[in-house]
């Protein structure tokens, strides 16, 4: 009986969301133990632009992850509410929701409930700087007027719900519905508008799926431009995280703390093996790749058409010098401009609800 009253309780909750999704799209997998409510993403909306959530109160999620850049900060290295930097850039949120692991460079994360504790509590490097202060921040949630509202809705009936475990629950909720279907390649593809694409976009599109020119799909595959899992399946080899996801691309010197994988996994073949990232909104989230290396999408161009800069045994075998004219690198960059969702970029569902208010 008890079971049953639980199951009633969380379909409620469920029911007043809706994902909203292109006729087709598949729907993001979400874990039992979090199901999605418009009371939970507004809550998570709420804590993810919050600066209380950083050790001294100058940083929030949004902090790293702006929406004006497709949740990415612009920088070639994340740098943390301290000023410490990170090994690598912030990856954007963009359709994170149907990533099968999560990061850079740890093959073992798959849940965004568990990434969300990495800013938090990380000291090497700090990102948010939480780690020991925890229960001094939770306080200051149970203080807000605005939190202590939202948490009852998001909550009900739980004799405290100010926990640090439902603080990740709900950021997760938020992220996942930060979904970018609607950039011009989309309307031309799947929307049925054959002039949403220029020309040269439409060249490019011809370089990027061409095993002999481009090979680009190799590594940015399907609609998301890199592998997804969603409810009922995923896209992607089997073996994602040694094969599929995580490919080492000759971008750097292979020195710690970047040497890819290997650093979970201690094997040798997985040294310079990094995740590869979606390519929607790329135009927006330079600098590139995982050590932000790269200024430009010139540059990164030239990097594949180089074959890679930096050879090494582990290189992907589908890295290979390419022979690209000058015409048709333009094109492949204005093929890649045509992925940018500007609608999302101003989608008042993910911006920030603190702005103009105290707190």
């Amino acid at each position: 009986m008890k079971e049953a009253i639980l199951f009633v309780a969380v379909t409620a909750l469920a029911a007043d969301f809706e994902w909203n999704l292109p006729k087709g799209f598949p729907k993001p997998v979400v874990p039992a133990d979090n199901p999605m409510s418009a009371a939970k993403v507004e809550l998570g909306r709420y804590l993810f632009y919050d600066k209380r959530i950083s050790v001294n109160g100058k940083q929030s999620c949004g902090s790293c992850h702006r929406q004006e850049l497709a949740f990415t900060d612009g920088l070639a290295r994340a740098a943390g509410t301290t000023g410490e930097l990170h090994p690598r850039s912030s990856m954007s949120l963009v359709n994170v929701a149907y990533a099968p692991t999560l990061t850079w460079a740890n093959p073992t994360l798959t849940s965004l409930e568990e990434q969300a504790l990495g800013p938090l509590l990380n000291t090497a490097p700090v990102e948010l700087g939480l780690k020991g202060r925890e229960e001094v921040f939770l306080g200051e949630l149970r203080r807000d007027p605005v939190y202590q509202q939202l948490f009852k809705k998001v909550y009900p009936g739980t004799a405290n719900p100010f926990t640090l475990g439902n603080v990740t629950k709900t950021l997760a909720a938020f992220e996942r519905t930060i979904i970018s279907m609607r950039s011009p390649y989309d309307r031309y593809r799947w929307g049925g508008e054959p002039d949403a694409l220029s020309p040269a976009a439409k060249r490019g599109e011809l370089i990027f799926f061409s095993s002999e020119r481009g090979g680009c799909f190799q590594c940015h595959e399907g609609w998301n431009f890199s592998e997804i899992r969603y409810e009922g399946g995923h896209d992607g080899p089997d073996d994602r995280a040694m094969t599929g996801a995580f490919l080492n691309t000759g971008v750097s010197h292979y020195a710690a703390p970047n040497r890819g994988i290997y650093e979970f996994t201690g094997q040798p073949q997985d040294i310079g093996k990094f995740r590869a990232p979606t390519l929607r909104n790329i135009e927006l989230t330079a600098p590139y790749m995982h050590d932000g290396s790269m200024a430009t999408l010139e540059d990164v161009i030239a990097h594949y058409a180089a074959g890679g800069k930096y050879p090494h045994a582990n290189q992907s075998k589908v890295i290979r010098p390419l022979q690209l004219s000058q015409q048709d690198r333009r094109d492949l960059i204005e093929f890649l401009k045509s992925l940018t969702d500007r609608d999302m970029l101003r989608d008042p569902r993910w911006s920030d609800p603190w702005a103009g208010k105290p707190h």
